[in-house]
């Protein structure tokens, strides 16, 4: 008999999640993600990446505005578990009472619990992480740990990296808990909290490169950690630019003195100075700077942080 189990998430990694379970023989006999909300400069309504999922592989699907909407039709399926991943609403206690939810949550918990772990922790230059499998309680990712795999994380590595190693471990550790709770045998140990940190939802202002202030390794944790969902905003000559890759120099720049050297576009940091490899101007396509700058009349001089 296969396992079984409801899913909730809404994100693009929670498709990966759902996409997981469902190769790993998994039924999943209801969806539940998040409404479709107003996106885009136009303000499109538009549906979540797990419910487009959802919908294109003619699953059972819920779109609740509340969670709690949900309870009878979960009630109807009596679960012996409900599988989670970035849902991204909070579970009132009727539905958390009816069957333990499985949270895959892509960190070393407890450190960065929250919205954005992948990030938050590339941004702080971690060299380790990991993915825990959780029962998710009232308290934000804060539940007993049924596994916690660790991850190394190189110092090239970006969230798409760190996110495809945490399906490969995390996903066959969420299919054993799924059977385990079938089975009455879950175990899960109660969560230290000692090293508790936040990954806060990433804002705007996360996004700003700011060269007067950022070191070298701030600002390639940065735009790293911003690869390759939304990426990290520069400045040049007034222009604001979406930095995709960069790597250090081996020279050193004045803080937001910009240098051409051959096919390098050079940028100085508050410690050093930065070789940025991919950039993007608003509503055009990613180059390679060599690519970029063959075809600038003029060629930037001054980066500053986005206003």
């Amino acid at each position: 008999m296969s396992a079984r189990a409801p899913f909730a998430g809404t994100s693009a990694f929670g498709v990966e999640v759902l996409r997981g379970l469902l190769e790993a023989g998994v039924d999943v006999p209801l969806v539940l993600s998040q409404p479709d909300r107003p996106a885009g400069r136009k303000r499109v309504l538009t549906p979540p990446p797990v419910a487009v999922f959802a919908r294109e592989h003619e699953l059972p699907l819920l779109q609740p505005e509340r969670a709690g909407e949900a309870l009878s039709a979960l009630q109807a399926l009596e679960p012996a578990a409900v599988a989670i991943c970035a849902y991204g609403q909070l579970l009132p206690d009727e539905l958390l009472a009816l069957c333990p939810w499985l949270n895959l949550h892509p960190s070393l918990l407890p450190r960065w619990r929250g919205a954005a772990p992948i990030e938050r922790m590339l941004m702080a230059g971690d060299a380790q992480t990991g993915v825990a499998i959780m029962q998710t309680v009232a308290e934000l990712d804060a539940g007993p740990l049924i596994s916690c795999d660790q991850i190394a994380v190189d110092h090239a590595a970006d969230t798409a990296a760190i996110e495809q190693e945490a399906l490969r471990l995390g996903v066959p550790a969420l299919v054993r808990a799924i059977e385990a709770a079938a089975a009455g045998t879950l175990a899960a140990e109660v969560q230290a909290t000692d090293g508790t940190t936040y990954a806060a939802k990433l804002e705007r202002a996360d996004r700003l490169i700011d060269p007067t202030l950022h070191t070298v390794a701030d600002t390639l944790n940065r735009i790293r950690a911003l690869r390759p969902q939304i990426g990290a905003l520069l400045m040049l000559d007034g222009e604001t630019f979406t930095i995709w890759r960069a790597t250090v120099a081996t020279v050193d720049l004045a803080p937001g003195a910009c240098a051409i050297v051959g096919d390098e576009l050079q940028v100085g940091c508050a410690d050093g100075a930065i070789v940025i490899s991919e950039l993007q101007t608003a509503g055009k396509r990613s180059l390679a700077t060599a690519e970029w700058l063959r075809g600038r009349r003029d060629l930037p001089t001054i980066a500053s942080c986005p206003v």
